[in-house]
């Protein structure tokens, strides 16, 4: 909850005033996200007050822990939300960095693509924890992402898709 969020704002903290609005997706169990989302917002109108933003929550995907067979029923009823909300929003981009409700979200982009109703542009971070190895998500969504950038030399050696920028967060 809080680390995935703290990394995405500060990739978004870099990024220009035309990528807005910005739809922000988290788990509706996620208790720390929304305030450091409407903070980030709430300094970055300061400097762009024409700035915008929305919330919404989804279910969560997959609990820490969670048993690799209830995570499939856990992540369809993921995206049950993640559809409607997909479709509904119509994103030109999506910029997630590992947490399990990033990908019902992905993947209902995915579908809304094959259906050739709006394609969107899927840019993977993985966290800068992730040293070794991939997260499940990044596992998962290493094969669907556009593209998929590690922080660390090893992971790119190791998943030849993938681009090493050097730590970005």
């Amino acid at each position: 909850a809080g680390g995935h969020t703290t990394e995405i704002l500060r990739l978004l903290s870099c990024l220009s005033e035309s990528y807005s609005p910005r739809h922000y997706v988290f788990a509706d169990s996620d208790t720390m996200s929304e305030a450091k989302i409407h903070s980030f917002e709430q300094k970055r109108a300061e400097t762009v007050p024409t700035s915008q933003f929305t919330l919404d929550r989804i279910p969560r995907s997959r609990e820490v822990r969670q048993s690799w067979t209830s995570s499939v029923v856990t992540t369809l009823y993921s995206m049950l939300y993640s559809l409607p909300l997909t479709y509904r929003r119509k994103p030109d981009l999506i910029l997630c960095n590992g947490p399990g409700t990033c990908v019902p979200v992905c993947i209902s982009a995915l579908l809304l693509g094959l259906l050739g109703i709006k394609r969107a542009i899927i840019v993977y971070v993985e966290s800068i924890c992730r040293v070794e190895t991939l997260s499940l998500s990044g596992k998962i969504l290493y094969y669907f992402s556009d593209y998929f950038i590690v922080q660390w030399p090893d992971l790119k050696e190791k998943y030849p898709k993938s681009i090493y920028l050097g730590r970005i967060v």
